[in-house]
């Protein structure tokens, strides 16, 4: 059976999860502290870091966008995440590309590094207590992109267009991960939040939805289908 191995509140390894559901293949999921890299870990990525996937015959694809690529490629005939003509995998990708790097770098990098990652690392190493400023920026810029979203959702089904995408999925890993922690404003975002409501309901969604992060449980909200 393949395997996956992953840090539960990694957006990029949770798009992967995401995927794997959608596409419905079976595998064995390992948990990996990146900031604790093990050898098995180092064994697959030499660069030490999540997700990576592991075939049967024991090949290693490395890093959200080539795992994705790759699962398109040999699972995804059936269910194709990045569908459509050219012009329309184009924008699966650009919205891909908007989360992953937008996206991590103002709001999921700052505030999952200063409320999780720093946690679990030792003071010389980095850790210790929150940087506050870090997390209140990171939480501001949020709301920009729940608007972007809220756009996206009211002009198209999905977010890249008519069908599920792996845009989508994207965007919901990012969200899902800042939402484990209680930290999304979904009151004042009524549009992103009803396109959450529906992503959050797939069944794909119900392996991240039982995540218990060891020593920080999730927001009371997080499970919760109806929040």
């Amino acid at each position: 059976m393949p395997r996956l191995l992953h840090f539960s509140l990694d957006p990029a390894s949770r798009r992967i999860r995401l995927a794997l559901a959608e596409y419905g293949v079976t595998h064995d999921a390992t948990e990996e502290r990146p900031w604790q890299a093990g050898p098995d870990l180092f064994a697959a990525n030499p660069a030490g870091t999540v997700p990576v996937f592991i075939e049967d015959d024991g090949s290693a694809v490395c890093g959200s966008e080539a795992v994705s690529e790759y699962l398109e490629e040999t699972r995804g005939a059936d269910q194709p995440l990045i569908p459509g003509d050219a012009l329309a995998r184009a924008e699966v990708r650009r919205l891909v590309s908007w989360f992953d790097t937008k996206f991590y770098a103002e709001v999921s990098e700052p505030v999952l590094t200063e409320k999780v990652i720093r946690r679990f690392l030792p003071r010389a190493a980095g850790g210790g207590a929150p940087d506050m400023s870090r997390i209140r920026h990171g939480l501001s810029l949020l709301r920009g992109h729940l608007d972007y979203i809220a756009a996206l959702a009211d002009a198209r089904p999905f977010l890249a267009g008519p069908d599920l995408s792996m845009a989508d999925l994207a965007a919901a890993a990012h969200l899902s991960a800042i939402d484990y922690l209680g930290d999304i404003p979904w009151a004042d975002h009524s549009g992103a939040k009803s396109w959450y409501q529906r992503l959050k309901s797939r069944p794909s969604f119900r392996s991240l939805l039982a995540d218990q992060l060891p020593g920080m449980a999730p927001a009371g909200s997080y499970a919760d289908l109806d929040f």
